[in-house]
């Protein structure tokens, strides 16, 4: 009798604690839906609108219509979600309008472009990508996460994670680079860091998946652009990162400005409704781009705004960002007849859960917390963390006779060019609240590193632009002064060794900056040939936000080191790198071209029906430049030397069911400690589908002391050599297959398989 009484105690136990695993989703689901059936359909089209702030939260609202619209909108539960209003005072101010007015109290969201930290900057996320560190970039995103929630916001509008192959495009700056899997694990990292273990925890932020789908594939690399790639493409190249991080699970989703296959994104319900929320489950909320609802009767795909959102909400666009679209015409779709409450309601559901999740039902006011926001926003601390990620992001180009690392007790140094003192540049675009010439500068950072008898002779040279550098303008470049020269020529002669700053202004990259010219602008070049004729010991520091354009710097400088737009610490973490006290250790995640003729460049292409010469000038090349790029995607150098063994697999013929071991040795045979990132490539020579020369697959950061050696592992599975048919289906073939490890896409060690049924 006991016994049965003790079965059927544990029998119950078991039954509760599998009700209280299921209990926190229930809560949502319950909580929801109650809410949903309180809601009349004004309230509920009121959920899928966002809008940008139409004056300055912390005060009243001006007299102007658009201003007192805005605040009877908010007022009366007709706005979901703002973005643009930041801090903590004008965040609590404008959540009180909502929850305190509204019939049922519902809280806004509060989104804003958090790229690459809020105050804090770091490095630019094609920089952190470089690092090919996961952990690094989760940091960066915590970090900004963190600052970001403290002054009220919930939601960010990243991470972008369009695969990018074009340097002309601006938007680069924003992505992992051309590669697909390595785009995949970053963003999942990124959302990692920004949305944490727990939503509702107050130092954690929604992130955005951006943009779905095909953006960074503009036509000429020009933002905004005509997309027109294949379903093959668009299934393997474009997609994998999304797909990565819906798994993963980010919370929203931002759909692109371009169209697929003649639809526009915003517009498409094979992307949004058919992939994105049946085939791969997706539960968040998809929100469009500024406008993009708007535009898809630019593109020519509806008549008017009212057509547009009614094809916007059946593709399954959730919330409408700055069209009004919805807010003008869904209620009147709906009474005729042409949109199916139903939609609505789903949508509706998806932002309420996020809400939920956010912890903004429990307390719509946590994240305005005015004492944390003066604790947290541009601590000690976070200046700390960015200037970590900034040196992992350095990637060292070239190092002839090893004038790197430089002594800290040099006798004399020249700084030179007209990015070396900048306090405003290395912040880079996209640069949330960051405070305008914050940075630390190069010439700072190296004043702060060297010995105290060490004389730095600065000059800038030239000017990079000329007048007004406000981001929203363009920019104007000098093209005619050289009146610095003679300047610059004096400081070179009279010192050991030339450091010279080249490369962009950061507003010469980023959303709407596009380029058909990735050279060095204005006079920097001519500087640079000038210096290279009175003292040949150039060390250039690269600060850009894109694959430049630069073989006379790559030829005819002793050193090329790129840094990218390094964020608020930028001049430290360079002085770091330079002077040794950290090892450069970062690869390059886009290729860079010779020259913009060779735009898009990428290592992953195919290899055409005619690859190779045979005594003829009629096969696949230039006939003024190789076919191959300046600086291959995974290129990196490091102080030290590491030497690579032959590669080994565990076997040459493998079934589908099991796995492929491949190993090889990495020593480093240099006088410094170093990292080194080994990357494993594929090959599937032969498919039902012509496949790319090389894919990367996998990838292990090591480090090595000097004169350490280590037997280096990969694991692939079958599912790891499968790709995408054009309809989407994925595909494990068998046959022979290349393995491909090394220190770059282009110097590798191979061995071979075969796969078999």
């Amino acid at each position: 009798m006991i016994k049965k009484v003790n079965l059927v105690i544990i029998l119950l136990l078991v039954l509760l604690s599998c009700n209280q695993e299921k209990n926190p989703q229930s809560k949502e689901d319950e909580f929801v839906s109650e809410l949903l059936g309180k809601m009349t359909l004004s309230e509920k089209i009121g959920q899928l609108n966002q809008h940008t702030s139409r004056w300055e939260m912390t005060g009243p609202a001006p007299k102007n219509n658009n201003s007192q619209d805005q605040l009877e909108q908010i007022k009366n539960g007709e706005v979901g979600a703002m973005l643009n209003v930041t801090g903590a005072d004008a965040t609590l101010n404008a959540q009180k309008l909502a929850v305190e007015n509204s019939r049922l109290g519902i809280p806004m969201i509060f989104g804003y472009d958090v790229i690459h930290g809020y105050q804090t900057m770091f490095p630019i996320p094609l920089a952190e990508a470089s690092s090919w560190d996961p952990e690094i970039v989760k940091l960066s995103a915590q970090v900004a996460a963190k600052e970001a929630s403290a002054a009220g916001l919930q939601w960010t509008f990243a991470p972008m994670m369009d695969v990018g192959r074009d340097a002309r495009w601006g938007r680069v700056m924003e992505g992992c680079g051309e590669d697909p899997y390595l785009a995949s694990v970053l963003s999942v990292a990124r959302i990692k860091g920004f949305q944490g273990t727990d939503l509702s925890a107050n130092n954690t932020i929604a992130a955005c998946a951006k943009h779905f789908a095909g953006y960074g594939f503009s036509e000429s690399g020009r933002d905004y652009n005509t997309v027109d790639i294949g379903s093959y493409t668009l299934h393997n190249i474009v997609l994998p990162p999304f797909k990565a991080v819906a798994e993963a699970g980010v919370s929203t989703f931002m759909n692109s400005f371009n169209i697929i296959n003649g639809t526009p994104s915003t517009a498409n319900p094979y992307l949004q409704r058919n992939l994105l929320k049946n085939k791969w489950n997706f539960k968040g909320f998809v929100v469009s781009d500024w406008g993009s609802i708007e535009e898809i009767s630019n593109h020519g795909a509806a008549e008017n705004l009212k057509e547009a959102g009614l094809l916007a909400i059946k593709a399954g666009s959730d919330m409408d960002m700055e069209s009004n679209a919805y807010s003008k015409y869904l209620n009147e779709l709906v009474d005729e007849g042409k949109v199916d409450e139903k939609l609505i309601d789903d949508a509706v559901k998806r932002i309420l859960k996020i809400k939920y999740k956010l912890g903004l039902f429990n307390d719509p006011y946590q994240y305005s917390n005015i004492e944390r926001e003066k604790k947290e926003i541009y601590s000690k601390e976070n200046r700390d963390a960015s200037r970590n990620v900034a040196r992992h992001s350095m990637v060292l180009l070239k190092n002839k006779a090893q004038l790197l690392p430089l002594s800290k007790q040099i006798k004399s140094i020249a700084l030179i060019g007209p990015l070396a003192d900048s306090k405003d540049i290395p912040l880079g675009s996209w640069r949330a609240k960051a405070i305008k010439n914050s940075a630390v500068s190069l010439l700072e950072g190296i004043q702060s590193a060297v010995s105290a008898k060490t004389k730095i002779n600065y000059s800038k040279g030239c000017n990079l632009t000329i007048g007004d550098r406000n981001f929203l303008q363009e920019l104007s470049y000098e093209q005619n002064d050289k009146s610095g020269f003679q300047d610059a020529i004096k400081a070179a002669q009279n010192s050991e060794v030339v450091i010279m700053a080249l490369g962009e202004d950061c507003w010469q990259s980023g959303e709407g900056r596009s380029q058909t010219d990735i050279r060095l602008k204005g006079q920097q070049l001519d500087l640079f040939n000038a210096v290279k004729k009175v003292n040949k010991n150039i060390v250039v520091v690269l600060m850009n936000g894109r694959p430049l354009a630069i073989p006379e710097i790559a030829e005819n400088a002793d050193a090329v080191l790129e840094t990218w737009f390094g964020g608020s610490e930028a001049g430290n973490a360079i002085a770091d790198v330079l002077f040794g006290d950290y090892n450069p250790s970062g690869k390059l995640t886009m290729s860079f071209p010779r020259n913009v003729g060779q735009c898009p460049i990428y290592y992953n292409h195919m290899n055409t029906g005619r690859p190779t010469s045979t005594n003829n000038v009629f096969w696949s090349h230039y006939t003024d430049a190789p076919n191959t790029p300046l600086y291959p995607f995974g290129y990196g150098l490091s102080y030290t030397t590491f030497v690579y063994g032959e590669a080994s697999i565990n076997s040459g013929e493998i079934k589908k069911d099991e796995t492929i071991e491949i190993k090889i040795s990495l020593a480093n045979t240099g006088k410094y400690e170093g990292e080194e990132v080994v990357q494993l490539y594929i090959q599937d020579p032969k498919a039902t589908y012509a496949r790319p020369v090389k894919e990367l697959k996998q990838f292990k950061k090591i480090k090595l002391k000097p004169d350490e050696n280590i037997m280096v592992s990969f694991t692939l599975k079958p599912e790891d050599l499968g790709y995408y048919s054009p309809e989407g289906e994925f595909l494990i073939e068998s046959g022979e297959y290349h393995i491909y490890v090394g220190g770059n896409s282009q110097e590798v060690r191979q061995v071979s398989f075969t796969l078999i049924d």
